[in-house]
This record gives C-alpha cells, sequence and structure tokens, in this order.
C-alpha cells in the first residue's frame, strides 16, 4: 500500500471548489433516465452522452475533481478512439469506478439488503488500475420504515458497514482510494429528527468496522447522505434544519483525520442540493473538506436538453458547468441562489 499516493488523490478528490461526477448509473437507471428523454438505450447512446459530459471542458477543469464510472464506461472509446478514462484525465480530473455488484435482499431481513461484490474484487481492481481508475466506490443501501419489526435493523447496519470496511481496505491494498457510501435512503415517511438518530447510529458502525478493518482513514472519502425529511412527510425541515443536523451528525461520528466528505444528492432537486451544501458549509470551518458527489443533481437538465442530439450537446455542456460551478461555490459556502437567475438569463 503506497500510503502517501492515497492521501494524494484523496485530497485531490475534494480540492477547493471541486466535486466528484457519479456518471456510474447501472444499465436499468440509465435506460430509465434515457426513456425520460427519449433516447434508446444502446452502447452508442450512452457512449456518446457521458462523452459529451466528460468533453466539457470549463466544468471539467474548473469543477470536477473526479468521475465514477460503470463498468461499461471505463473500457468504452470515444467516436475519435480516446479512452474515456483518458479523456476525463487528461481534463484534470481523476477516473474513478463502480464495484459493487448491486444490491440483493438480506437473508432473515424482510425489506433489507445486503451490497455483494467483494468476490474476486482484488483482481477486478488491477484491472481497473490498469484502465485509468484512480479511486472506486461501493454504496450500501439502509433504507427507513415502519412495520414489525421497524427498519433498519442493527443486521443490516452492521453487514453492510462490515462489507464496505472489507471494499475499503481491499482498495487500499491496491493503491485505489475507496470511497465509502453508507447510505440511508430518504424515501420514506420519516421526519427529520429519525433520519438523523439512523444516519448516526450508521456512520458510528462504519467507523467502527473501519477501524476493525485498518483502513486508512487520510486515504478514504466518505460519501454519506445529508440529514433529511423523508420524502413522502408532509412536514419537511427547513434547508437550515437540514444543514444544522447534518453537521451536528457528522461533527459526532466522523474523525478528523478522513480526507473527505462528498455528499450525495439522494433524490434531492438541483438547486435543493445545491443550497443544503452551501448552508452546511456556511457552518464552518468543519473538520474536513466538504464537497459534492452528485448524479442526477449534476445531470437532469443537461440530460434534457442534449435528449441524444448531437446538435444539443453545447447547451448540455453549458448547463452542466453551470451546475458544476453552482455547487462548486456551494462547496465553499459561497452559493447565492441570485446566482442561479443571473446565469439562466445570460
Amino acid at each position: 500500500m503506497n500510503r502517501d499516493e492515497l492521501v494524494r488523490i484523496a485530497n485531490a478528490m475534494v480540492a477547493k471548489g471541486k466535486g466528484i461526477l457519479a456518471a456510474d448509473e447501472s444499465s436499468g437507471t440509465i435506460k430509465k433516465r434515457f426513456d425520460a428523454i427519449g433516447v434508446e438505450s444502446t452502447e452508442d447512446n450512452r457512449r456518446d452522452y457521458r462523452e459529451m459530459l466528460f468533453r466539457s471542458n470549463e466544468a471539467m477543469k474548473n469543477n470536477i475533481s473526479g468521475v465514477i464510472l460503470f463498468d461499461e464506461t471505463i473500457r468504452q472509446k470515444a467516436k475519435d478512439d480516446t479512452p474515456l478514462a483518458k479523456i476525463i484525465a487528461d481534463a484534470g480530473s481523476l477516473p474513478g469506478i463502480k464495484v459493487d455488484k448491486g444490491v440483493k435482499p438480506l437473508f432473515g431481513c424482510p425489506n433489507e439488503t445486503i451490497t455483494e461484490g467483494l468476490d474476486g474484487l482484488g483482481e477486478r481492481l488491477v484491472e481497473y488500475r490498469k484502465l485509468g481508475a484512480r479511486f472506486a466506490k461501493w454504496r450500501a443501501v439502509i433504507d427507513i420504515a415502519a412495520g414489525t419489526p421497524p427498519i433498519p435493523s442493527h443486521t443490516a447496519i452492521h453487514t453492510n458497514a462490515h462489507a464496505l470496511a472489507r471494499y475499503a481496505a481491499i482498495c487500499q491494498e491496491n493503491d485505489i482510494v475507496p470511497i465509502v457510501e453508507p447510505e440511508v435512503l430518504m424515501d420514506g415517511a420519516h421526519d427529520i429528527d429519525t433520519c438523523a438518530h439512523v444516519t448516526e447510529w450508521v456512520l458510528k458502525t462504519q467507523f467502527q468496522e473501519l477501524f476493525y478493518q485498518r483502513v486508512m482513514l487520510e486515504g478514504i472519502v466518505l460519501k454519506p447522505n445529508m440529514v433529511i425529511s423523508g420524502k413522502k412527510n408532509a412536514k419537511r425541515a427547513s434547508p437550515e434544519e437540514v444543514a444544522e443536523k447534518t453537521v451536528t451528525c457528522l461533527k459526532n461520528c466522523v474523525p478528523g483525520a478522513v480526507a473527505g466528505i462528498a455528499f450525495l444528492s439522494g433524490g434531492q432537486a438541483d438547486e435543493e442540493a445545491t443550497e443544503h451544501l452551501d448552508l452546511i458549509n456556511k457552518l464552518g470551518p468543519l473538520p474536513w473538506p466538504v464537497t459534492f458527489s452528485y448524479g442526477r443533481a449534476l445531470q437532469h437538465l443537461p440530460q434534457k436538453m442534449w435528449s441524444g442530439k448531437a446538435e444539443n450537446a453545447a447547451a448540455a455542456q453549458r448547463a452542466f458547468a453551470h451546475r458544476a460551478r453552482m455547487n462548486g461555490l456551494a462547496s465553499q459556502g459561497q452559493w447565492k441562489q441570485d446566482l442561479e437567475r443571473v446565469e439562466k438569463a445570460a
């Protein structure tokens, strides 16, 4: 394990004013998004869309530190035969790779899941590093729901935390920086206090498991959810409350040695995710750099504007650059809603 290299890469992933583009949608997810804009989800169309994003020079150079890729994408080449991973690297960004194999039902825990993919992970990481990957991502999914018994269970939290920690240790052994992503879903009807309780439980369990697996915290990036009301809860917490409770939770759970925190958007609307990130940073100084690792919250409008047409690429790239810039400002606590209106008018 090259400790200095892991620290260097992890610090670059959370560099000032920059964040991570999550472009690792599974085949099923990207099909749903393409269906919504009337584009067939073929290998060529997926390549063309992602190439369009990665060639957005303004966004990639100024506000995107790394890009999480799907297995298909890290192997693809652009129309001019340049590997997509090289396009990312040439823009000054870091290629990364999603390495988990998705979620499966967790035996004995109804309505809960375990993320799989540990078998053969070391060998896959060797190949991915040769293909250009310098960091990886593994997502655990923790749901909140009433019932008999209610979820999450101790079993689901502990089992997923253990798998995430094993993944992180294997990554570091192979000189790959792990993004550790224990996501508490915002899909339920729970209030913000329930989310805070479960998120604290998840994070404290996660860092205990990382300790047991001897993971070097200076060489990881944490990708948590924000503390936020469930989507089905009629009483939505204010952005200020989201920021305050998120910061409190993180300070209670995340050691200062962690290289940085890059939030997932978790289904938030584009500007909502930006505002929350900005308010969190305005509560600083914080013990770690706090930035974004957004997928849909960065891509929603660019994808819609592109709609599979080459002639729309420039407009889609401008939309991507705008969203990336807004989040780059939010990662420094410098975003203002007026900037959204000014740039849209321009």
